[in-house]
Parts: structure tokens; sequence; C-alpha cells
């Protein structure tokens, strides 16, 4: 059902700040003819019950059922889109190794369009089952594949922020998956940047370009300097990997004698705008450099598991006020369910502050400190905290905000949610959401005030 010029009569969970919950019941939201939200009235507000009866009256008035509750869309911060084939694949190798042997192949295929199309077709209609409504995606070297992400996103309707990825470096990319020099890699961005503004079907800005440099160790520096000179000229966000693993973390160490951040920063890709996917092993300094630029980290607690060798401080940095999202990487994590993620932010933050050898007493196992998180903070860079990481108006139901949304059905025939009346209530029924939620239980997605 498309909701743009209607009013939804719901009751659901947002959270506009981090550690508050606002429960919602029976609220009415506005919604107008471009799928921007104008106005939520509550229980007790002025003339709640006169605007909810003219609503009804004049057919614009849309009520969920019952047993159904509106979540924000989920905001993914992090997806390598060619790698959804390999999604569950080749979890037990090193990152280098993983990227040589399966990933760099994997991705090649891309130079075949027909190959593209089918599936990114069924990526992006998974993630719109799984409620993902905004996706920051890589895509391949290769600018016909990329485009047709553009496209698919477009007819599909999801909300995406797209980069041709540029990765030129000879010793670390493979003879049949790289950029031919940094000139190719840069005029392939600039290409793909001016394609997505003058799509036809993108008036609206539904889908962004991204400057996005794979990772330090792809690139020659001649392509990071080149590529943080075009992210100042178009003003696009910027994505790459920073600090993933011990591997990739020493790597630019050893060439450039300092960190990701601080290697990202002197080439003028640290921004307000920019989003690094990763980001375990940032120093104290780091920290403070990513938030002095106000750029942004995807979290990817699943991945992280695998291919990073830590664990993300998530609470440190949103104790710092660092903007923080949550990000499946697929297929680095093998899920495309941010809701699974979101449980997985939750459980490695508690090994974080518990340690994990059984050989050592309790009071030893961890020297890390306060690090656990609960559903609320799960819920927050699953939705608000990657609206604000992206710099976009979504992630939340406030004036002004896109109506991007997915309905809960808890009582969904094969869905595993299960609510007792008596004891579950408020907070209680998000957190079981967050906990029990699955595909089955997902309803309805809405980008934009429209279905998809």
């Amino acid at each position: 059902m498309d909701l743009r010029g209607k009013t939804l009569c719901a009751s659901g969970f947002h959270t506009p700040r981090r550690g508050t919950i606002d429960v919602l019941d029976d609220v009415l939201i506005e919604i107008d003819g471009s799928g921007v939200i104008t106005a939520i009235h509550r229980h007790g507000d002025p003339n709640y019950r006169t605007i909810r009866y003219t609503r009804d009256m004049s057919g614009e008035l849309v009520t969920l059922p019952p047993g159904s509750y509106l979540l924000p869309g989920f905001v993914d911060l992090h997806v390598h889109a060619p790698q959804y084939p390999q999604l569950g694949d080749a979890l037990d190798v090193p990152l280098e190794v993983w990227l040589q042997k399966y990933t760099f192949p994997l991705e090649a295929k891309y130079e075949d369009v027909a190959f593209a199309r089918r599936v990114y077709g069924l990526l992006v209609d998974d993630l719109l089952a799984n409620g993902t409504t905004t996706a920051l995606y890589f895509a391949t070297i290769h600018q016909e594949a990329t485009r047709v992400l553009v496209d698919t996103c477009l007819e599909k309707g999801q909300r995406a922020l797209i980069g041709k990825v540029a990765m030129d470096n000879a010793d670390e990319c493979p003879d049949y998956y790289r950029d031919a020099s940094p000139q190719a890699a840069l005029e392939g961005t600039r290409a793909l940047i001016d394609y997505v503004r003058g799509h036809p079907d993108n008036g609206d800005g539904r889908v962004l370009p991204v400057v996005t440099p794979r990772f330090i160790p792809s690139c020659t520096d001649a392509t990071l300097e080149g590529l943080g000179a075009v992210a100042r000229e178009c003003g696009c966000h910027v994505q790459t990997h920073c600090s993933e693993s011990d591997w990739a973390h020493g790597y630019v160490l050893a060439r450039h004698g300092m960190t990701d951040t601080e290697s990202l920063d002197r080439f003028g890709l640290l921004g307000r705008r920019t989003v690094l996917a990763h980001a375990n092993f940032l120093t104290e300094r780091d920290m403070e450099t990513v938030w002095t630029r106000q750029a942004a980290v995807a979290h990817c607690p699943l991945s992280n598991a695998y291919f990073a060798n830590a664990v993300f401080p998530l609470r440190a940095a949103l104790e710092k006020g660092l903007h923080v999202g949550l990000g499946t990487d697929i297929s680095g994590g093998p899920s495309a369910s941010m809701l699974e993620n979101s449980r997985g932010a939750i459980l490695v933050s508690r090994m974080l502050q518990s340690g994990v050898d059984p050989n050592l007493p309790a009071a030893a196992r961890s020297t890390f400190g306060s690090a656990q998180i609960d559903f609320r903070d799960a819920f927050y860079i699953a939705t608000t905290g990657g609206g604000i990481a992206l710099d976009l108006p979504v992630g939340q139901f406030t004036p002004g905000y896109q109506f991007d949304a997915v309905v809960v059905d808890t009582e969904a025939e094969k869905g595993t949610i299960r609510l007792f009346q008596d004891r579950d209530k408020g907070e209680g029924v998000l957190q079981k959401i967050i906990y029990t939620a699955s595909r089955p239980n997902l309803a309805t997605t809405w980008v934009g005030g429209q279905q998809v």
C-alpha cells in the first residue's frame, strides 16, 4: 500500500536519542505526497480524536492490525553487493587469503552484466524483505555492472548509496581484477557519480554516489590522493575499510608509517560524510581524529568475529560521541539480517567486557572495562545511528524525516516471536523483537512511504 498523502495509525518504537526508546501507542503519522513525515499525533495531544476521525472519514487513515508494530527501516552501513553469492562461504581463512582466493575471483565475474543483474536483483529483494530500507554498497570496478546496481535499487525502491570500487595497486590486486591506472580509477569514479546524479529515475535522490577506495592496501597513493580531490569536488559520501584486521592495520603502518585513520585524513578522505568500515584497531588518537572530522564507523560485529581478530569498542565510541551505525558486511558477515547483526553487536560487547579465557579468574579475565551494550544501543545503531552516520533524514519517526519503515507482525504463523500479554509490554515487546524476530515476522517494508 502506498502511504504517501495518507495518515498511518500504528504502535511501535523508535530511538531518536541513544539510550531512550520512544514507545509509540496508536500514534497518527502524517505522510506527505513525497513520503516525508509531516506530523505525529499522540494520545492526549490536542485534536487527536478529531484528526483520527477526519482522516478515517476521508479514507486517508490506514491502521495496522493488532499484534503489528512499526519500526524505522534498518540502515545497513556496509554491504559488498557483488559478494552475495558467497554469503556463508569461505569463512575459515584469514582476510588476505579470503580476498585473493575467493573474493576477487567472484567480483571479477561482474564483467558479465547479465550475472550482475541476476545477483543484484536477488540481493535487493532479500534486503528489503529483511527490513533494510537504506544500504551503503560497495560494488566492483566494473562501470556497467555498477550501473546495474543503481538501476536495480531505483527499480525496486530501495534507498541506496553506491560506489564503484577503486583498486589499482598491482602489489595487492590481481592482474585480472584491478583498475588499470590511477587515471582509470578516478575517471571511473567520476563517470559513476555522473550516472547516478543524471539518472532520469533518480530525481528525488533516492540513490546517491559514493567515492569508494576499497582500502589503502588495494590503492596506490596517487589514487588515494585523487579520490580525496574528487570527494571535495563532488561533495559525495566516502566509504572505505579502516584498520579492519591485524594484517590490514599492520600493512598500512608498514607502508605509510601511520595508521589507516591518519593516512586517510592526509589524503582528504575523512570528513562528515565518510563511513569507515570496521575500525577495530583505532588508537585513542585515531578515535579523536574520527570524532573531530565527524566521520562515522560501520560496526560489523559478525564479520569482525571471522576476519578482524578483535572486537570494536562500540560502547566507548558511542560514549565519546562518535557517529556509529551497524553493517552486515555481506559476505564477510554470513547474515543479511540486521536483526541478527544487532544480536551479534550485543553478544560481542558482553564478551569484550567479560573476557573469554576460562583459565583466568573472573576478576582477571577482562582488562577492557565497561563495554557491554543492550538491545537499546543495538536498535539505535541499526536505525537512528545509521541515519546520522550518513547525514540523511532516515532511521526515526520524526517530522521532516523520510517515512522508511518495517512492520513486525508478532503473530505471523511462521514467525519466531512469542509474546505473553501478562508480561510483555512497552520496551519489553521491542526487546523480544530484537532478540527473537525472524524474516517471517517482517510483514511490510516502506521506503519514502511506498511499499517495496
